[in-house]
């Protein structure tokens, strides 16, 4: 795991390169990068428009490819938000999967996509 934490700070560090070549970081407000994690999210949708499930065998290669794209797009915006909040996202997930781990016990919601408030007990 050690690894992916690394991974994401290598991330950043490129991105920070690549806005600081292009004095960008002035623009990048965490409310226009959560604006734009929005609007590249959103996109991510558009090749899965009218397919049955979105499933593999549904996507062609050119459809592949722009899914990686506003992929890396999400994934650009949310590591450079997170930048500028000084958010650690490698500890903030391993946080919020102890949270989901309590909400949603594997024994009691294997297999069933509710809402942890969804149950009986709330969770």
């Amino acid at each position: 795991m050690a690894d992916m934490h690394n991974d994401l700070m290598e991330l950043r560090e490129l991105i920070r390169e690549f806005v600081s070549e292009r004095d960008w970081d002035k623009f990048h407000t965490p409310k226009n990068l959560a604006t734009a994690l929005s609007v590249e999210a959103s996109e991510l949708l558009e090749p899965f428009q009218w397919l049955v499930s979105g499933e593999r065998s549904e996507l062609s290669d050119a459809k592949l490819t722009a899914i990686r794209h506003e992929m890396a797009d999400v994934l650009v915006y949310l590591v450079r938000l997170a930048d500028r909040l000084d958010v650690d996202l490698f500890a903030a997930v391993l946080e919020k999967m102890a949270i989901n781990r309590t909400k949603y016990p594997a024994d009691k919601v294997r297999g069933d996509a509710r809402k942890y408030s969804e149950y009986d007990d709330h969770g």
